[in-house]
């Protein structure tokens, strides 16, 4: 379908971190260990003098805390949160345990997206704007290490990029050659929106649509798609890789929802090479 200029995408899903405010999560985090574990030791002490009133101290814990978090809670929306229990459910299903191994976390700068490996030998799919402007970047893998990768190909048109890093029997992530796009099915995605790292979501297809500035058609999906998750891949029940998202959109229909591009496209490409 066309879609009106007045739909404006938001192509910028890289996250734009600072050593100081990455420093500041992680005291944060610390603080909140400390709390709970100071409230379990107070727990377990039986004593026979009068106990302090539960109420008040729930109270205080609950002023503490709610200052202590101000800073996270001004980031990021409840609706936001709830991916990570969405996230929880399905990282306990070996297939997608299986899936995460091969995501990237892609830091360009100070920039931070996602990728992810379709070759052992260390071919590495993320979006061009994620990469854009850097010859080479850092590569995160959760279990394999971190590496240089080198950008060796991008597809501006298509808003993607190959990197190569120096590797062998690294896990990767099946590219569908014929993937097939209907109406409601269910796919799945992961990557590291709003500071976390290997988040797992799922969602489920639009439709196609044919943006103003693209000479291809792109899907829409709806699920939660968030700052960080450019270039995650979109993966069918059948555990292939049939997309890359790059993108939102406020769609007059739908609402917000998110785009990725056809893996099709990569593969035209690299057949055109």
């Amino acid at each position: 379908m066309e879609e009106k200029k007045r739909n404006k995408t938001d192509s910028d899903l890289i996250e734009q971190i600072g050593e100081e405010e990455m420093s500041e999560l992680v005291l944060k985090a610390q603080e909140e260990a400390m709390l709970k574990g100071s409230f379990e030791n107070q727990h377990e002490k039986k004593t026979k003098s009068r106990r302090f009133p539960k109420w008040l101290f729930w109270l205080i814990s609950s002023v503490f805390l709610f200052s202590t978090f101000a800073f996270v809670f001004q980031i990021y929306s409840i609706p936001a949160i709830d991916f990570l229990a969405a996230s929880a459910r399905l990282s306990a299903n070996e297939d997608i345990q299986l899936y995460q191994k091969s995501v990237v976390t892609i830091a360009a700068g100070e920039s931070k997206g996602t990728g992810f490996s379709i070759s052992e030998d260390g071919k590495i799919l993320t979006n061009y704007h994620v990469i854009k402007g850097n010859d080479k970047v850092t590569v995160v893998f959760p279990d394999a290490g971190i590496f240089t990768a080198e950008v060796v190909e991008t597809y501006e048109d298509i808003d993607l990029a190959l990197l190569d890093i120096d590797g062998e029997k690294l896990p990767y992530l099946e590219l569908a050659e014929h993937a097939v796009f209907n109406e409601h099915d269910q796919i799945f995605f992961i990557g590291n929106p709003l500071r976390f790292h290997g988040i797992a979501n799922e969602g489920s297809l639009i439709d196609t649509i044919r943006l103003s500035d693209w000479s291809d058609d792109v899907v829409m999906i709806e699920a939660p798609v968030y700052r960080g998750n450019s270039g995650s891949p979109v993966i069918n029940e059948r555990g292939q890789v049939i997309g890359v998202i790059f993108a939102t959109l406020k769609h007059k229909e739908y609402g917000k929802v998110g785009l990725f591009v056809p893996i099709g496209l990569f593969l035209k490409h690299v057949a055109k090479n």
